[in-house]
């Protein structure tokens, strides 16, 4: 028998056994069992194992008035789970100052905790973390980018700053802010909101320059063939309906797939916009609306295959350990504030 024969007979029998076990890939190799029937007690033999599916994390607010220990857990349970890499939204730190002593600390203590996750950890920036040129300097020191983008497996990262303002404005927005944080708890709930910054829009859309614009339209053109596209930001540009420049953006996608996260709000939501998913996240430690059922502590799980991604919410008095309970002491802890009353 010659070599070509023995080829030939073995991918005869590869091909009935293919069509045997029902698969319309590769034969699963690491699946053995010692069943002769065509019957079995299984389902069927399509393994979701396709070697471009992979999961992604995605964690939200720790800041606005972080609750000790939550961010602890949710890293705890997020290397139970074991994304292939986790991303955030901005937030991270409760800055708000322009002593950098203060700001070293609080990079430290977010940087020691963050890495101890199994999986890297991708930074956005929020507006506790650059809410001043001293913060956006130290971010810069620190991390280098404030906005940038990356590719895993054929997909594309896009994380955003929607705290991209003009240096004049972004000292303007700073003090105003300064001001209402300081005089709040004094004045009447109508004197608050005529506060010079409660009516400043960037509060709560932010705002994104045309530099910036600029570098993502460029990135997008250079990658038309990824099979999907993500974008990280803070605040939800998005919901500003006037900001030319992330319209720019949003219409250099229009042809292709995508899905954008944000935070800021607190609050979990889902909108479809541009017939794509447009996904508010909750928190992750940063302070809750008790009269909100829609402000809870989660983490998002994404799962994207060649059909797109699906995307799962984990709350994290739900993600409990081998033993049955949350990891890193978490069993005593309020994970949402609208069922069960704060410390």
């Amino acid at each position: 028998m010659n070599t070509r024969t023995i080829v030939f007979r073995k991918t005869i029998f590869a091909a009935a056994l293919l069509l045997l076990m029902g698969c319309s890939g590769t034969i699963p190799t690491a699946f053995q069992h010692n069943l002769n029937e065509k019957s079995t007690p299984w389902t069927h033999n399509r393994f979701d194992n396709a070697g471009d599916k992979f999961t992604f994390a995605i964690f939200s607010d720790l800041n606005g008035g972080e609750r000790e220990k939550v961010f602890q857990v949710a890293v705890a349970q997020l290397s139970l789970l074991r994304p292939e890499l986790i991303l955030s939204v901005g937030d991270l730190i409760d800055g708000g100052t322009e002593n950098r002593e203060t700001l070293r600390q609080e990079w430290e203590s977010f940087d020691v905790r963050a890495s101890r996750a199994v999986a890297p950890v991708f930074k956005v920036g929020g507006n506790h973390d650059l809410t001043n040129l001293t913060m956006r300097d130290v971010w810069m020191e620190r991390y280098g980018a404030r906005y940038y983008h990356f590719i895993y497996k054929n997909v594309l990262f896009l994380a955003l700053d929607s705290e991209d303002y003009s240096d004049e404005r972004m000292q303007e927005i700073y003090e105003a802010r300064a001001e209402y944080l300081e005089l709040r708890d004094s004045m009447e709930p109508e004197q608050v909101k005529e506060m010079k910054y409660m009516k400043m829009p960037e509060r709560a859309t932010g705002e994104m320059g045309k530099e910036q614009s600029d570098f993502f339209l460029k990135v997008i053109a250079e990658h038309p063939n990824v099979d999907w596209t993500f974008l990280f930001m803070h605040k939800p540009v998005w919901l500003k309906g006037n900001d030319p420049e992330f319209a720019t953006i949003e219409s250099a996608l229009s042809n292709r797939p995508y899905t954008l996260f944000n935070g800021h709000f607190h609050s979990y939501s889902h909108t479809i916009k541009n017939g794509r998913d447009y996904i508010m996240l909750g928190t992750t430690g940063g302070s809750q609306n008790a009269g909100n059922v829609m402000s809870f502590d989660h983490v998002t799980m994404v799962t994207v295959t060649k059909d797109g991604p699906t995307i799962g919410n984990l709350k994290l008095d739900g993600i409990l350990d081998k033993t049955g309970h949350i990891p890193a002491n978490g069993d005593s802890l309020c994970f949402q504030a609208s069922r069960c009353k704060e410390e």
